[in-house]
């Protein structure tokens, strides 16, 4: 065990933000904290890291451990390069490889026992070299960076120089190439594109130490992490697995927590009932009854009700009017700024009811195709055709749709002037804003809520063609999940970018890819399109096999690899099913399990020895059963 944290307690201005938080992390633990905006996670880290202290409870970490610890927006302030600046993160190898070239010099003049002494001294300062990567420090520098998404070119550019982004990538940098025997990753995904949220993945998952991580990012938690806690209501519930079974077991368990409460409330209702009706009698017999069941509903221990799933936004999206089946022409579309060329001589259509997403690493120009189309830029060259009775509605990830100066109130009337008060508060509360929150200027409130204020307009808008830059940004799992059900429901016409890798899944029908200043169609959401892009590097691959020459012999051998690679699929595939049902046999036996568990502690079984003896030989068997499957579920997750 690396981290233990026993009954944390956190509170701001008497508001309990953490209650008897307890968990621990494993020395090769991948760890993620979930919850809603305001949950207290980041606040949960800075506990740990010392930076604030907890009301009460403990944290610790093992002797001679060392940790790192990546805020959200975490900057560099420095005059070095980028590549300098991560190159003094390797300062001690510098620092012996200096010193190696000093003996080195010394012992071309040196003899005798002074010439014994330094090859000694040699010796041991290139083997302590060699160990600690000496040979490797600069390549793997290299590869952190580009990993990062950063190009040769920009090794040589000042820190100074770079956006608030950049340099939380350059700490980031430096913190994976400390490589602590803990990290601590709040949000690392939000200033990567794909690329380099893929690479991140990759090197993480093959981190030999503990990682700890904050992320809205469900495609990120689902491949890195073998262990959810989440934090609901200032108390924390730990899950074994990753984020797709952790979102099964918790509504498995949020269902039967619901259900203890429930019945339990019927028995509280019950049990006064009985007590009102004893005491209606007026006899010293009934009243020393009523008084007796009085005392026993006190000594219980009352449940609290579980959150409601999902209920804390409430987004309807609507077109107003039906559009053309033609909803958007796109021809020989171009665009450069200076001497920077985005793309050139792209196109594409939309038709009604479609929901495409735009794909691509930053800097391609999916904002601004989008930009181009709601008429705030001008393309270089190219046509934009919109259908017959399209309207838009457009989402801006920088929210320049907002008047800063405004309150929200004002920001809703002043575009909407048909609204009445009650309307506009209403439609306000649906997005958490109620009471004097309506009354606060947009230009002090956080990205989150200028979010939340951005999907009401929208709403309002009632827009039969929408257009999303990045509408996922700042928004919480839930808050992302209820968006996801509100545009898979909208019956009018979607295209937006986004780096949500799992938001695209649930909700585009078509991907268009750009990259190398083009676009690219799949018809599918991101599963396809990651399987598609697989397939071609696989076909890319068997060709160039095969192109060099016509020699039948090696014809038939990429051919072979070809059906060999085929298969290998088809075995992946069989495998990650075989995965996916015992994993659902897993749930099925768990929550049976967690019922038997309720029925046990049920006041007319606890006392029936023959139903416990039933139930017991039940629990023994799904036992039984739990474990061969968790035997075969970890085999096949390792060939995995």
């Amino acid at each position: 065990m690396i981290l233990s944290c026993q009954n944390i307690c956190k509170s701001f201005q008497e508001k309990n933000i953490l209650k008897n938080v307890s968990f621990h992390i494993e020395d090769q633990d991948k760890a993620a904290i979930v919850g809603i905006n305001g949950a207290g996670k980041t606040t949960l880290l800075r506990i740990i890291t010392g930076e604030i202290t907890a009301d009460e409870g403990n944290v610790t970490l093992s002797k001679n451990k060392s940790f790192g610890y990546l805020a959200q927006h975490q900057s560099v302030d420095s005059n070095n390069t980028i590549y300098n600046e991560l190159l003094t993160v390797k300062q001690e190898l510098i620092d012996l490889e200096a010193r190696i070239r000093e003996t080195e010099l010394e012992m071309k003049t040196a003899s005798g026992e002074t010439l014994e002494r330094l090859m000694a001294a040699y010796s041991m300062l290139t083997h302590r070299f060699e160990s600690n990567g000496g040979y490797s420090y600069r390549s793997e520098l290299v590869g952190v960076l580009k990993g990062l998404g950063f190009s040769e070119e920009d090794f040589s550019k000042s820190i100074s120089t770079l956006s608030g982004g950049q340099k939380t990538r350059v700490a980031l940098g430096k913190l994976l190439l400390l490589k602590p025997d803990l990290i601590m990753l709040d949000e690392p995904t939000n200033h990567l594109d794909m690329s380099s949220i893929s690479w991140l993945e990759t090197y993480l998952l093959n981190y030999k130490g503990a990682v700890i991580i904050v992320s809205h990012d469900r495609y990120f938690l689902d491949r890195i992490s073998n262990k959810i806690i989440e934090l609901d209501q200032t108390k924390a519930t730990v899950f074994p697995g990753n984020y797709s079974s952790y979102a099964i077991k918790k509504e498995a368990l949020r269902s039967a927590r619901l259900k203890a409460y429930m019945n339990q409330q019927q028995e509280i209702k019950h049990q006064e009932e009985v007590i009102a009706k004893l005491k209606s009698f007026n006899r010293e017999k009934s009243i020393k009854r009523a008084e007796s069941r009085e005392k026993m509903l006190d000594k219980i221990e009352r449940l609290e009700k579980p959150t409601e799933a999902r209920t804390d936004m409430h987004i309807s999206l609507e077109p107003k009017y039906v559009s053309g089946n033609d909803v958007l022409s796109v021809e020989n579309l171009s665009k450069s700024f200076d001497s920077l060329r985005l793309f050139e001589d792209i196109g594409f259509t939309l038709k009604r009811g479609e929901h495409v997403a735009v794909i691509g690493d930053n800097g391609t120009g999916k904002t601004t195709i989008l930009k181009i189309i709601n008429g705030l830029l001008a393309p270089d060259s190219g046509t934009i055709r919109l259908g017959t009775n399209v309207h838009i509605g457009y989402y801006d990830q920088e929210h320049h749709v907002l008047h800063m100066e405004k309150t929200l109130f004002e920001e809703i009337s002043d575009d909407y002037p048909y609204l009445t008060n009650t309307e506009i508060r209403n439609t306000l509360a649906a997005f958490l804003f109620t009471g004097d929150d309506v009354f606060k200027r947009i230009g002090d409130i956080s990205g989150g809520e200028r979010g939340r204020v951005s999907l009401a307009k929208l709403m309002l808008s009632e827009s039969n063609f929408l257009i999303l830059d990045e509408p996922t940004n700042h928004l919480d799992i839930a808050s992302k999940e209820i968006l996801e059900d509100a545009l898979n429901r909208y019956t009018g016409t979607i295209l937006y970018v986004s780096h949500d890798r799992y938001f695209i899944n649930r909700t585009a029908s078509r991907i268009l890819d750009l990259s190398g200043k083009t676009l690219t169609n799949y018809l599918g959401n991101y599963d396809y399109y990651t399987e598609k892009k697989q397939e071609n590097i696989l076909t890319l691959s068997a060709a160039d096999v095969a192109a060099p020459s016509h020699n039948p012999e090696k014809e038939t051998a990429a051919k072979l690899s070809w059906k060999e690679q085929k298969e290998q699929q088809a075995k992946q595939r069989k495998k990650e099913n075989e995965i996916k049902r015992i994993e659902e046999q897993i749930e099925r036996l768990e929550n049976r399990n967690a019922e038997i568990d309720g029925q046990m502690a049920k006041p007319d079984v606890c006392t029936n020895v023959a139903k416990l003896q039933e139930l017991a030989k039940e629990k023994e068997g799904i036992l039984t059963q739990l474990n061969d499957l968790m035997e075969r579920w970890e085999i096949l997750e390792s060939e995995n």
